[in-house]
């Protein structure tokens, strides 16, 4: 069996106060830094043999501090950033952006993603993101899990994408907390005949307290 193991970057103040992020590079703030800490051990338990991470400094920070306790160094990866939302909504909240931008907030609920400067749709993420999860998971031998540390709407897209999922199943799955993380397996099923594939075996798994 391989393993990948996703997790998303822990709090920043922007997350806090409900400020689009996107490209920006917001730092974690101290609560952040303590989820990062806190799930640090927990996922090296699992013994990677990798940490990737986006470059954006939010998920950067975290990775640090995961690596920094399983003895590796995190490599940076800016195909894993979260969704560029353009410069009119980055830093704002919704009702910023509402008030500021109205047409293009309109056609942000209207799914018109296209419509909006410098936003990035789900096939730009996909373009950048998948091929890096089919990199790492081609670089695992058998019994190796990797850490890949990314961003919660980035993940929700692509973990269903490099699955094979059909449509467009992200809004179905529940958002992932901050230092939330996601379990995807190589292995085969008597369910598919012995077939081996990747599958999702957990999703916003957390530290308890």
């Amino acid at each position: 069996m391989r393993r990948l193991v996703l997790l998303r970057h822990g709090r920043t103040e922007w997350n806090d106060s409900g400020r689009a992020q996107g490209h920006a590079d917001v730092p974690l703030d101290e609560v952040g830094a303590a989820q990062a800490k806190a799930v640090a051990p927990v996922l090296a338990s699992l013994r990677p043999v990798a940490v990737w991470s986006s470059d954006l400094a939010r998920a950067a920070g975290t990775a640090t501090a995961v690596a920094a306790e399983c003895g590796l160094e995190p490599v940076l990866d800016p195909r894993l950033r979260e969704f560029d939302v353009g410069p009119n909504r980055q830093g704002l909240t919704a009702e910023q952006y509402a008030a500021a931008h109205p047409e293009e907030y309109a056609a942000l609920l209207a799914g018109d993603l296209d419509a909006i400067p410098g936003r990035e749709t789900r096939d730009d993420v996909l373009r950048r993101f998948l091929p890096a999860l089919g990199a790492y998971a081609d670089a695992l031998d058998e019994g190796e899990t990797a850490l890949v540390v990314s961003h919660g709407a980035a993940l929700r897209v692509a973990v269903p994408a490099f699955l094979g999922w059909q449509g467009d199943p992200g809004e179905s799955l529940g958002v992932l907390a901050n230092c939330g993380w996601v379990v995807l397996e190589h292995s085969a099923s008597t369910w598919t005949g012995g077939v081996e594939r990747w599958r999702l075996t957990a999703w916003n798994r957390v530290v308890t307290p």
